[in-house]
């Protein structure tokens, strides 16, 4: 019996929603505020990260977009104090989207696919990328999870000697 029932060990149907939603804006984001750099991946998984970590509490307040924006300024300032060299960032214009071309000679299914709603599947992309983040969300839960019990336990074995003391203690 949990007070707060602890993290699944798999992202809900909505957490997966809001990364496919926001993934391409969000991953462009980064690479902006780091000037494309390399680590602009490591701060979209970890901004991806933290939403997986608070997202019941912040599905239910309303506050996820915010918050995903928060912790993006957060991280990418983070990133920045690390540096040792001054970072020079430059804004540059996005590539333009790719759009695949399907030939008129393509399935029936391709083609009936596009028209029936409910046929269209999240991207693959931000799928893996809330997969991932959901699972280090959840190993992160478990560590403080486990943090929490030695550390209670240390507590109350530290409040069991003084107790036992106090009793053992000659009375003056």
């Amino acid at each position: 019996m949990h007070l707060i029932p602890p993290m699944d060990d798999e992202p809900p149907a909505d957490y997966v929603a809001f990364v496919t939603l926001h993934a391409p804006g969000l991953r462009a984001e980064a690479a902006r505020l780091v000037g494309g750099a390399p680590v602009a991946e490591q701060i979209y998984l970890g901004v991806l990260t933290d939403l997986a970590g608070r997202w019941r509490w912040l599905r239910w307040r309303g506050r996820t977009e915010s918050h995903m924006r928060q912790r993006l300024t957060a991280r990418t300032a983070q990133w920045r104090d690390e540096q040792v060299y001054e970072v020079d960032v430059r804004v540059l214009r996005p590539p333009d989207p790719v759009v695949p071309v399907f030939t008129p000679t393509g399935s029936l299914a391709l083609r009936k696919a596009k028209i029936i709603g409910g046929t269209a599947r999240a991207d693959l992309d931000a799928l893996a990328d809330a997969e991932i983040a959901w699972v280090h969300a959840y190993l992160r839960s478990q560590w403080r999870r486990l943090l929490r019990y030695v550390i209670g336990s240390i507590l109350l074995l530290a409040v069991i000697v003084q107790y036992v003391t106090w009793l053992g203690a000659d009375p003056v």
